[in-house]
């Protein structure tokens, strides 16, 4: 294992910790030592992602001119992990202001439109991203009168830099072979300690994702991870949008469908759902075609999530 890099600056602590951080880091009069944040791991070995704070700030201005201006920013999410700490780094960018911003992750605004809680609608605009967002709950949220802005990004982009399928400004995409790509200011300077991993992240100068995703009309529409395929029996099986099929069903407020290990079909396709009291053949039945869908069934009060808000992979797979 590598030796932390002195030269760099971890992001840990308290939010009252990391906001210091970030005060002493912008204030600086010339350009600070990057940033260190952690990923969740989520999809395969954590890493840790060098930051400058040229790229967040580019990230941190397209944003507020995208949104109508600076505001106040709450945090609802670890400041540890890029999108919290974002949060927190945009407050401080933007000098504050009249308008009102947070940023959730899918799961936390499902739970809030459950709970029919009208918090989020007094704010400017909700920030949602880490993960799809079903398309009912973002209308039942937005009838509500929530300003819903999903957006797709990652820890290597500085969070989200394209908001409802368009690019923040100076952000460009584009899809090779099924593959969304990413280059701009916001972009990171490398996995510490990783030159070779850093390198294999890049194609001819554009940040590889391994998101999979079109470009419809202008606007780029995410289909799933490549790592979200389960080879089943033969067969590809895309697991996000058998997790979208299933969401459909008004009883599913939580869903995740994942691949695991097994004997016979080399992986199983299985369905982890919050549903109360509905037959499994039922929500099979919004599943086509019938090859996809799940082998098994996993029923849950509520999908395990990691720190940062993502549904814990690991630990689903466990429950398998």
């Amino acid at each position: 294992m590598s030796q932390p890099d002195a030269s760099l600056r971890p992001v840990a602590g308290t939010p009252s910790q990391v906001r210091t951080l970030l005060e002493a880091w912008e204030s600086a009069d010339v350009e600070p030592k990057p940033l260190v944040v952690a990923t969740s791991g989520s999809t395969g070995r954590p890493k840790r992602v060098v930051l400058s704070r040229r790229a967040m700030r580019a990230s941190a201005d397209a944003t507020h001119a995208r949104l109508g201006g600076p505001g106040t920013w709450e945090l609802d999410l670890p400041p540890t992990y890029v999108a919290g700490l974002q949060v927190l780094y945009r407050t401080l960018r933007g000098g504050g202001g009249d308008r009102r911003y947070t940023s959730l992750v899918p799961t936390q605004l499902v739970r809030a439109v459950r709970e029919r809680d009208p918090g989020p609608a007094a704010y400017d605009a909700v920030l949602v991203g880490g993960g799809p967002l079903d398309a009912g709950v973002r209308a039942e949220a937005e009838a509500g009168g929530v300003r819903v802005v999903q957006t797709y990004g990652m820890s290597e982009t500085c969070g989200g830099c394209v908001y409802d399928g368009v690019p923040l400004d100076g952000v460009e995409v584009r899809v090779r072979d099924g593959e969304v790509q990413l280059r701009g200011p916001v972009l990171f300077d490398g996995y510490e300690g990783e030159p070779e991993r850093t390198a294999a992240a890049y194609d001819e100068g554009w940040l590889r994702t391994d998101d999979l995703g079109e470009v419809v009309d202008g606007r780029l529409r995410v289909t799933g991870r490549r790592d979200d395929v389960v080879l089943s029996g033969g067969l590809n099986v895309p697991a996000t949008a058998v997790a979208r099929m299933l969401a459909t069903h008004p009883a599913v407020s939580e869903v995740v469908v994942l691949g695991v290990p097994d004997e016979e079909w080399g992986e199983r396709v299985v369905a982890f759902c919050v549903a109360d009291g509905v037959p499994e053949a039922e929500l099979a039945a919004t599943v086509a075609p019938r090859e996809w869908r799940p082998k098994q069934w996993v029923r849950l009060d509520a999908v395990p999530l990691l720190p940062n808000g993502k549904p814990d992979r690991a630990a689903l797979r466990a429950l398998a």
